[in-house]
């Protein structure tokens, strides 16, 4: 992406207070992504006829579509690369938003069976969808290599109180699983097991206002998978334990576009899909940097600056200087721009920021309980 300081002139930015329907009680602790703001991209294209969802990957439309990225750890790239490969790809048509992964596996293995289930206490693989990027709204998928799933909305982030949805369903789900080995099996190698997905966009699109995706649309797409350590003990596979503790040592989380932090529920962190019309292999399209979003990533320093005072000292600031503004400033635009303009206001437990860009028709907010969006003037 482009430097901040370019895509951003000089701008005014005014806090306005206001009531918002949060409930301060069940706000829990925000840390910062210890990242910079660079999320993955990806362009999806079209398929032309429908797939049969069965988890091989072999067809002729999956061959036309690129990888992703190799998975990383979810804390980002100085961290350990993960043991074994990930990757997805994706396409689309007017009915359906598929997914297709890859995961490198010499043991594979699962146990749950009920749908519904928490799905990431057995390797999984798991799609994350914020349609229009408001991180409020969205969608969570797992999946095991039984092809159990567990599918989920959540209204808002959980640090900000928002809850699993679990009577959430999609309706219309596809899924298939292909193993290249055998399952719950030790005795043997195995190679991996891949996973075939169809998500009907009459469901994906219960989240949004905006429609089906046109040419060019971007949404906030993320993807996780959990692997946990194992040993085998009278031929079943055993997760290892702490030896201090007795409890199960800490699953491995590797991702496509990393978080900054052990937390998926970060969806401004999430990675960027563009849709376009063009069939897979028909042509190239490079993914455009849309510099709305340099905007939203000014207001979410602002926002993590607010909630980390609101920790320290049980209330949020007042003014912008106790918010380190001017370091937040120098550290997205540099010395060379001139400051933003910022004034604010609180009103006991809840606030609204706006963010009016010098040279546009557009204002920006942001609130206390995370949600970002814009408006014309």
């Amino acid at each position: 992406m482009e430097p901040v300081k370019e895509l951003i002139s000089p701008l005014i930015l005014t806090v306005l207070s206001m009531v918002i329907a949060v409930n301060p009680a069940a706000s829990q602790e925000v840390r910062t992504p210890e990242i910079p703001f660079n999320p993955e991209t990806y362009v999806v294209y079209k398929t032309e006829n429908p797939l049969a969802i069965d988890g091989d990957l072999s067809k002729q439309a999956w061959k036309k579509a690129e990888w992703t990225s190799l998975f990383v750890d979810i804390r980002g790239g100085d961290y350990p690369a993960p043991r074994l490969d990930t990757r997805v790809k994706m396409l689309w048509d007017d009915d359906y938003f598929y997914f297709a992964a890859k995961l490198e596996e010499p043991h594979i293995w699962a146990t749950k069976t009920e749908r519904d289930a928490v799905i990431y206490m057995d390797n999984n693989f798991e799609i994350f969808i914020d349609p229009n990027g408001d991180t409020h709204n969205y969608y969570e998928l797992e999946v095991n290599a039984l092809g159990t799933y567990w599918d989920l909305m959540l209204t808002k982030p959980y640090r900000n109180g928002g809850r699993a949805i679990d009577a959430w369903d999609i309706k219309g789900l596809k899924i298939g699983i292909e193993l290249q080995g055998t399952i719950n099996n030790p005795s043997d190698m195995d190679v991996g097991w891949t996973v075939e997905i169809a998500i009907p966009w009459n469901v994906l699109l219960e989240a949004t206002q905006d429609g089906m995706p046109a040419d060019g649309t971007q949404w906030r797409v993320a993807f996780s998978r959990v692997q946990w350590q194992t040993e085998v003990i009278d031929g079943e596979y055993i997760k290892l334990k702490d030896p201090l503790t007795g409890r199960d040592l800490p699953e491995d989380n590797w991702v496509w576009s990393p978080q900054g932090l052990v937390n998926m529920h970060f969806p401004e962190m999430w990675g960027f899909v563009q849709f376009t019309e063009i069939f897979a292999g028909e042509g190239k399209v490079l993914f455009k940097q849309n510099p709305d979003e340099r905007y939203k990533w000014l207001l979410r320093k602002l926002y993590y600056a607010q909630q980390e005072y609101r920790i320290n000292q049980g209330e949020y600031a007042t003014d912008k200087e106790s918010l380190n503004y001017r370091g937040i400033v120098k550290n997205l635009f540099g010395d060379e721009a001139p400051p933003p303009n910022i004034t604010m206001q609180v009103l006991d437990n809840h606030y609204i920021i706006r963010l009016q860009p010098e040279n546009m028709e557009t204002n920006f907010y942001i609130r206390s309980d995370s949600k970002v969006w814009k408006t014309h003037r």
